[in-house]
């Protein structure tokens, strides 16, 4: 079954025992920082790249060759976006802890005191039925990879800082005449068509 399914079915058995006064105040909170919608007021955490749905796929991917900690599992996804997106601890921990509550992952011993997980067999079918959810996950993450290599390019950071400088320079006069304004946003605009087209 697919994650967001299986989520789905964890959360609404969560509500339900919330409502029957089964969990206390902060044990619910614990599920909204999963992703539960909870009290009438929770909202959905969402990372700012990717939400938490992507962030499960990933886990499971990673897991599904290899045990790992949590911290491994923020390496390898920074890996393979070459440093251009790091999910923070607060969306991985929770995230570990829920799947292992929908009996997706397991805790195992390792030879640190750090714990560790692993795929189960739901883990592993409920991934080979995301394959295609998955690849894409990894296509933005690989993509992020591909604008960092470029924008490290010597010439393109010199002519970013450039532009920074001398954009900023003249937004930080006074009393600009709206022609300047009006200038400055006719050639932003003119040099992103130009970017897209080129």
């Amino acid at each position: 079954m697919r994650i967001h399914q299986l989520h789905q079915q964890f959360c609404a058995k969560h509500e339900r025992h919330e409502r029957h006064g089964l969990h206390g105040g902060h044990h619910g909170h614990d599920h909204n920082e999963k992703g539960c919608m909870g009290g009438g007021k929770g909202r959905m955490r969402r990372e700012r790249l990717f939400d938490a749905n992507d962030i499960r796929l990933l886990i499971l991917h990673f897991l599904s060759s290899n045990i790992a900690h949590g911290y491994e599992l923020i390496k390898s996804i920074e890996a393979i976006a070459k440093g251009e997106y790091v999910p923070s601890p607060g969306i991985i921990y929770p995230n570990l802890s829920l799947l292992e509550e929908m009996g997706l992952i397991t805790a195992v011993q390792s030879d640190s005191s750090k714990k560790a997980w692993m795929l189960t067999e739901e883990g592993h079918a409920s991934l080979a039925e995301q394959q295609d959810e998955l690849s894409h996950v990894i296509a933005r993450l690989e993509s992020l990879g591909v604008l960092g290599d470029n924008r490290r390019i010597p010439e393109i950071q010199r002519a970013i800082h450039n532009f920074k400088v001398a954009l900023n320079t003249k937004l930080g006069q006074t009393d600009l005449p709206k022609e300047t304004l009006y200038s400055i946003i006719d050639t932003l605009d003119q040099a992103a068509k130009d970017i897209e087209r080129s």
